[in-house]
């Protein structure tokens, strides 16, 4: 059986992740978030004390980490780190930025892009992360650019925080986005960029349903689903 990709790039905060998700749920494929994996690298390296930005001591300590990819009874991913669930220890605030410093590390993006590429050997997939039509599945069937502007989601980051427990003033987050949006732009490592052949959507004034249902309607007239 013949196997659709779909990848969604974009920044920070757009909300590819959620919207990955639920159109996944809607097509019946398999959903791989790679800034879960990026995390958990991230997770790795905190705990161990090392350098984020030091390439060659994250290279040695790579054979010591095993990210595994599974998902629970509903569906959602969870990540394994060395057999211990951290789904949820991936998403502190102090996680994002480890994840950004290793993700710019050309030895980490080596290690884990044939465990990606495998993974939409096997199944239809949506994927979503920065380099997915760029670097990761370039032949893609579909290849979507998400994009919202840096206040609104800044906005949307803060409303998650805050049902997480973990609430952060607004400038600290607009301020944590726009870094990482000039990490992600500037690292010499598949930065983030817009395919040529991606459609952007920037859902910046749509709703979340509005956002859902223009995204499922740009994967089946791209596929003929």
């Amino acid at each position: 059986m013949q196997t659709i990709r779909v990848a969604i790039d974009g920044p920070s905060g757009a909300g590819k992740s959620t919207l990955a998700r639920a159109a996944a749920a809607d097509l019946g494929f398999l959903y791989v978030d790679t800034g879960a994996i990026y995390r958990t690298v991230g997770l790795f390296v905190q705990e161990n004390g090392l350098d984020a930005g030091d390439a060659a001591a994250v290279a040695a300590a790579l054979p010591g980490l095993r990210p595994e990819l599974c998902y629970d009874g509903e569906g959602r991913q969870r990540m394994l780190l060395n057999g211990r669930d951290v789904s949820e220890e991936i998403r502190l605030p102090e996680i994002s930025r480890y994840a950004s410093a290793v993700s710019a590390l050309p030895p980490v993006r080596a290690y884990l892009l044939d465990t990606q590429r495998e993974l939409a050997r096997k199944h239809s997939v949506i994927m979503d992360g920065r380099d997915i039509g760029t670097v990761v599945l370039p032949d893609a069937e579909v290849k979507i650019f998400l994009t919202a502007s840096a206040q609104v989601r800044a906005e949307r980051r803060c409303r998650e925080l805050e049902e997480r427990g973990t609430p952060q003033p607004f400038p600290e987050v607009l301020r944590d986005i726009e870094s990482r949006d000039y990490r992600d732009t500037h690292r010499a490592a598949a930065p983030l960029r817009q395919a040529e052949d991606a459609v952007l959507l920037d859902t910046s004034a749509l709703s979340f349903q509005e956002s859902r249902e223009t995204l499922l309607r740009i994967i089946r007239e791209r596929t003929g689903l």
